[in-house]
């Protein structure tokens, strides 16, 4: 459940994003020019110029969706240095890598290059830890911190708990707990916690707490009744944050519907922001790969070729985001053979339609690469939920709960299944349902460091697993 939000304090008007965007697009030109003297090669300065303003146009993309725009009140070394230094770097090196291919006798003067990168990465990086101290002085001077007292059971109250203490840039601080379920059970920390209304009542009133949240279930309706009567008489904010989990598939996030706020029952657990992140990433990575293994995949596909009659790739119908059906792309890794319609028969261990190029390329994963054309295309992620064959989604979709909902999202050429060991042939339901029990999990805690994770346990041990045949 999403906490209540500060309006006016905590998200930044659009006059001043759009005063942050043209401030970062005056760092980055002035730090070109800056450092552009002397250290241009003599015949290209055209050519660097429209590097400068290609980066520009990369960065308008770029920043927006990695909240590069938010103004950041708590983690200022992660949120106003790492994160800035390390898209900055990302943005420049991708524009340069474009500018490239696109004109391959240009190479902009690596001292020039370098530099800029330093001086523009410091000037964005001072900027935003310019913007974060005076947002905090701001926040000091009108005191905009609120305490809370929360009523529900003993699990609500504290994921709600942990949620207000885990939110950065929260403005909320829990100061009391009233529990209506049968016992506590684990320690509520330092928080006082009540079971007695007039207790409760007057720790409310002597403290003179802000807000008090009702975090109860929809059948609790006449606890919700007793409590706003209790403070029918004080100034005291009542919110009602109703407790979902026993409907909610993921976490009964809520959303504005333009102007209507309403709670995710059954429904993508991902933000529009965090899916156009994904999106970000996923193109330009997915571009970076594709140049840098373009010898291998060249490589790879000579050696289909030459010892096996068929075509160099193979395609399949899979189902992507929302369902939708698009073809896969891999390296054909099994002799062509004859399948019956609407079977799709699981490669075994030791199966013979195999080939011995394929058997080492399905062992090594390096069967998948081609799988980086359907992200650039907009099929695939480059971490998600790994796509089955819809045969196999006709038959588990009945077989194991929410199996469907893996299909939130795009799937993905790796997964958070996959990383920890569900991947190959799935014999057994029990596998399918590890499966997708992780898929699930990755959908309601996705991030994008957990995609960074993956991507890293995908590389160095994820690429060879001993269910890859």
């Amino acid at each position: 459940m999403n906490l209540p939000t500060q309006t006016e304090a905590s998200a930044p008007s659009t006059n001043g994003r759009l005063l942050a965007r043209l401030l970062d697009m005056l760092v980055i030109a002035a730090g070109a020019q800056i450092t552009i003297s002397g250290r241009g090669v003599p015949g290209q300065a055209g050519y660097d110029s429209a590097l400068v303003a290609f980066t520009l146009l990369a960065v308008l993309l770029v920043f927006p969706p990695f909240g590069l725009y938010r103004t950041a009140r708590t983690h200022l070394l992660w949120r106003c240095v790492c994160v800035p230094g390390i898209v900055w770097l990302f943005t420049l090196a991708g524009a340069a890598l474009a500018a490239s291919v696109m004109h391959r006798p240009y190479h902009p003067a690596l001292a020039w290059f370098c530099e800029w990168a330093l001086v523009s990465g410091l000037g964005l990086i001072a900027c935003r830890l310019l913007d974060s101290a005076l947002s905090l002085r701001r926040a000091d001077q009108t005191a905009s911190y609120r305490t809370v007292a929360i009523v529900g059971t003993g699990a609500h109250c504290r994921q709600l708990l942990r949620k207000v203490e885990s939110t950065p840039d929260s403005i909320y601080h829990v100061a009391t707990i009233f529990d209506t379920g049968p016992d506590l059970g684990e320690p509520l920390g330092a928080v006082p916690a009540f079971r007695d209304r007039a207790g409760f009542a007057a720790y409310v009133r002597r403290y003179r707490i802000d807000e008090l949240w009702l975090a109860l279930p929809l059948s609790e309706e006449q606890t919700i009744h007793a409590f706003t009567g209790l403070f029918r008489n004080d100034l005291v904010n009542i919110r009602f944050i109703p407790d979902v989990s026993g409907l909610a598939l993921f976490e009964g996030e809520m959303v504005n519907l333009g102007g209507t706020s309403a709670i995710n029952l059954v429904g993508s657990p991902l933000s529009s922001e965090a899916l156009a992140q994904k999106e970000v990433f996923d193109r330009i990575f997915a571009c970076c790969v594709l140049l840098t293994i373009s010898p291998l995949l060249l490589a790879i596909a000579l050696a289909v070729k030459l010892t096996s009659r068929g075509p160099v790739l193979f395609t399949q119908l899979r189902k992507g985001a929302n369902g939708r059906v698009f073809n896969i792309y891999k390296f054909r890794s099994m002799r062509l053979h004859v399948q019956a319609n609407g079977v799709v028969q699981q490669a075994t261990r030791g199966d013979p339609r195999i080939t011995r190029v394929g058997a080492f390329l399905r062992r090594t994963s390096l069967d998948e690469l081609p799988q980086f054309f359907n992200v650039l295309r907009g099929e695939m992620s480059v971490v998600g939920p790994r796509p089955h064959a819809i045969e196999h989604d006709t038959h588990y979709q009945d077989i194991v709960d929410n199996y469907i909902h893996r299909y939130r999202i795009k799937p993905g050429i790796t997964g958070w299944a996959q990383v920890n060991g569900f991947r190959g042939e799935t014999d057994r339901i029990e596998k399918m349902q590890g499966r997708v029990e992780h898929d699930l999990y990755y959908l309601s805690n996705w991030s994008f460091g957990l995609d960074m994770r993956i991507v890293l346990m995908t590389v160095f041990k994820g690429l060879v697993h001993r269910n890859a045949y």
